[in-house]
């Protein structure tokens, strides 16, 4: 391993020898001096080289010096290289008070001179050349954050004693629908890609695991070309025994999400505030929350008509609600309950005292919608029946339905979409800028 400093430590040392390694981000090449911006993965320090020019041969090591002179004139953008030089703190440097004279340049990786993107290149072309443009700050921190974020849900699921399950993504039949399910070989039969972790989370509760939580992959072959879907991503889940009803895993989810976003605002808020000039907010609870009937009428009342034929929302009408929450309650957030039955899946328990109502809901976030969650079905003979009415065949759900017949508590969970949270939280116009790497209808590389 290279011993070098990484630039966010310099500040901290005292004047004297270091090594840093990085990245040429821009090179000053002037008749007496030269400035390479370096940067590396914890940010920009200025190089400072005395140019020479001509080989004296009466100084000692000239020669040596015109050839690092002439080495910097000829860096590319981009190139990788290590610096040996004196640190030194001074005031009227404009990139954090320091920087280094250069003593010896060691390039280690060079780069071609035409970078084949630009600050102006179309998502599209930047999606192509992802791994040069996750170089730039604002992109890094994106998944500083996600990293940030996801530690402190997993912390919070630990201290709250979860158990981290890591699920199958084979499977061989859907896992939700067999909508938008994506079939592949597998050896002399067909196996399915998992829509959700939802049936083997459901698993973990007559299991006597009690509470239960994964990250991981989930995939749907939806063919939308929307800012806000993937054909895979990242889904967020978590499910507990022993509810009375989703008011408890409503409870759950937004707990998860202020330690997430506290977490966030602690460590990264400043930098949000430079790069994305976002004051990241962290949400008070309890959230609010609106049945979805009422949440319809409202967005009537505001001029907008939910055009869906069916019971469900559409993304406009998100928006509306999510515009009324803002401007009364002042919230980025709100739980839309009690949504259909017609529009639930089977699993989702009916309302005791309304069968055509479920005790599910959506999460609500600056207007799209993050997460569906609900209390289940845990009787057998009822989830039965209630599979026969959404013309499912029983037989099919054979394996399934046998984790209801030894016991089972009462139980509930929600599944949430890891990059949309970062879109939102960060006011990102596309889930593509908050994915490592993109996969939709058109795009399985790189």
């Amino acid at each position: 391993m290279t011993e070098r400093v990484v630039v966010k430590n310099l500040a901290a040392l005292p004047d004297g020898p270091v090594t840093v390694s990085g990245w040429v981000e821009t090179v000053r090449d002037q008749k007496k001096v030269q400035f390479i911006v370096l940067r590396d993965e914890s940010g920009a320090v200025q190089l400072v080289n005395p140019a020479t020019r001509e080989v004296d041969p009466e100084v000692e090591g000239s020669a040596e010096r015109v050839a690092t002179t002439e080495a910097i004139s000829a860096l590319a953008n981009g190139s990788f290289i290590t610096v040996t030089g004196e640190l030194k703190h001074d005031e009227r440097v404009k990139l954090g008070g320091i920087e280094v004279k250069l003593a010896t340049l060691e390039i280690v990786g060079e780069a071609l001179p035409e970078t084949p993107i630009a600050a102006d290149s179309s998502l599209d072309k930047r999606m192509d050349w992802r791994f040069l443009d996750l170089r730039q700050p604002k992109q890094a921190l994106i998944f500083r954050i996600q990293t940030t974020f996801e530690h402190a849900l997993r912390q919070y699921w630990i201290d709250n004693d979860f158990i981290e399950i890591h699920t199958p993504k084979l499977m061989a039949s859907a896992s939700e629908s067999r909508a938008e399910l994506f079939e592949v070989e597998y050896f002399d039969t067909k196996a399915y890609l998992a829509q959700s972790p939802q049936f083997f989370k459901q698993m973990a509760q007559p299991a006597g695991f009690g509470k239960v939580f994964e990250v991981g992959p989930a995939f749907r072959a939806d063919p939308s070309f929307t800012s806000r879907h993937a054909t895979e991503f990242t889904s967020v889940d978590a499910e507990i025994s022993w509810i009375d009803s989703h008011e408890d895993v409503m409870t759950l989810h937004e707990e998860l999400l202020v330690a997430g976003f506290t977490a966030v605002k602690e460590k990264h808020g400043e930098q949000i505030k430079e790069l994305f000039d976002i004051d990241l907010e962290v949400p008070s609870t309890p959230f609010p929350r609106i049945p979805l009937a009422e949440a319809k009428r409202i967005v009537a009342e505001r001029g907008y008509e939910v055009p869906r034929a069916d019971d469900d929302m559409d993304p406009e009408g998100e928006r509306q609600i999510a515009a009324y929450v803002k401007e009364t309650f002042g919230h980025e957030f709100v739980f839309l309950t009690d949504y259909a039955s017609s529009i639930r899946p089977f699993y989702h328990m009916r309302n005791e005292e309304d069968a055509e109502l479920t005790n599910s809901y959506d999460l609500i976030f600056n207007g799209v919608e993050i997460s569906t969650g609900a209390q289940r079905e845990h009787r057998v003979d009822v989830l039965i029946e209630q599979a026969k009415e959404k013309g499912l065949d029983p037989e099919e759900l054979g394996f399934y339905l046998d984790f209801f017949r030894y016991g089972v508590p009462p139980h509930g969970g929600f599944g949430m979409g890891l990059a949309r949270v970062l879109m939102l939280m960060l006011h990102e116009t596309s889930i593509r800028e908050v994915t490592y790497l993109f996969r939709g209808p058109t795009r399985l590389a790189p």
